[in-house]
């Protein structure tokens, strides 16, 4: 019987081990029309100094989302190694196919990579890509932050997120870590499609996850890109990888993260019909069950009346959609509530 060879495919010049800074390319090979023997160059920057915890930081999964490639960037030049005690990990553009064209797939093979994990040396890129990570790189983190937006897809609230974990005591290590990290918002949620994703593999490995959403509609977000550089060094101080207590002061003067959470699917609004969705409210403001959430325009029908679509539950909304035009099955809001313990 053949044996699977389950060694990544993927080779990464860094000593982890060793003091310093590193920076290099992860080599991934990618067999082309125009290079048999091409490779996809993955930037990653490793600083490291004496003992402590690890801090592993990835942006650019999705190509589009870029205040995490952003924040990481600007951190990997300036971090001076004498000031850590541990090591950070730093990958400000995972998924550089889809960095370089913008995207949320990668235009290799069409796969979402966070909708992949744990992925195989042997399949797609993406898959093959996945495997790298999850094999590689997380079995070195004691804690990951994964930083993403809403892409072309949606807006959203600035915010960390983190799956309901069933153990107490990984819960409030992640609750603590967002607290940290200081967003406005961390959403505790159970999503749609969940188990493929990055989040889930390092859960599935015993280490902390943070995920965030720090703004979306294709461009740049001003304040999502501060959230984000600020929340990195507050990570790395809520760790002990660098001196100094996490700054964690809201722009309207609250010193907290609001604890939000989003369970079950009567917080989801989605598209009954493919149109042109009209919103009532921006992503931050607080909505009421019943209130209508947007209209949805069928502009090429001149005689089809809109459809009004309204929100199911009260709170605050996370998500709002980011195109004018949807699909049928398209989520166009999602509202958050306050965060409640009991998941049972």
């Amino acid at each position: 019987m053949a044996v699977q060879d389950n060694t990544s495919r993927i080779r990464c010049p860094i000593d982890f081990d060793k003091n310093g800074r590193q920076a290099g390319y992860c080599r991934a090979p990618l067999s082309r029309n125009t290079s048999g023997w091409g490779t996809i160059e993955i930037p990653i920057i490793v600083v490291k100094n004496g003992t402590g915890p690890t801090v592993l930081l990835t942006g650019g999964v999705h190509g589009d989302e870029y205040e995490g490639q952003i924040a990481i960037s600007r951190l990997a030049a300036s971090l001076d190694p004498a000031r850590v005690q541990g090591r950070v990990i730093m990958m400000p553009a995972v998924n550089m196919p889809a960095v370089q064209t913008d995207t949320r797939l990668s235009p290799i093979d069409g796969w979402d990579i966070n909708r992949c994990f744990p992925g195989n040396p042997r399949g797609t890129f993406s898959q093959m890509l996945a495997h790298f990570l999850d094999s590689v790189i997380l079995p070195m983190a004691d804690i990951s932050v994964d930083m993403h937006t809403a892409g072309h897809s949606a807006d959203s609230a600035p915010s960390t997120n983190m799956h309901y974990l069933a153990d107490p005591v990984m819960r409030d290590k992640t609750m603590a870590a967002a607290a940290a990290f200081g967003a406005p918002f961390n959403t505790v949620f159970a999503g749609v499609d969940e188990g493929a994703t990055f989040t889930s593999c390092v859960e599935r490995r015993g280490i902390i996850s943070l995920g965030t959403e720090l703004g979306g509609w294709g461009r740049v977000n001003i304040e999502g890109v501060r959230i984000g550089r600020r929340g990195i060094d507050n990570i790395l101080k809520h760790m002990g990888v660098i001196e100094g207590e996490p700054d964690t002061v809201q722009r309207d003067g609250s010193t907290t993260t609001r604890h939000m959470q989003v369970r079950d699917p009567s917080a989801y609004v989605f598209a009954p019909r493919t149109g042109l969705f009209e919103p009532t409210h921006d992503v931050g403001q607080d909505v009421e069950a019943g209130e209508i959430a947007g209209w949805l325009h069928f502009v090429e029908d001149v005689d089809t009346p809109p459809i009004e679509l309204r929100y199911a539950k009260s709170g605050v909304l996370w998500m709002g959609a980011g195109p004018g035009r949807v699909t049928r099955g398209d989520s166009v809001s999602v509202v958050m509530e306050d965060y409640s313990d009991d998941w049972s």
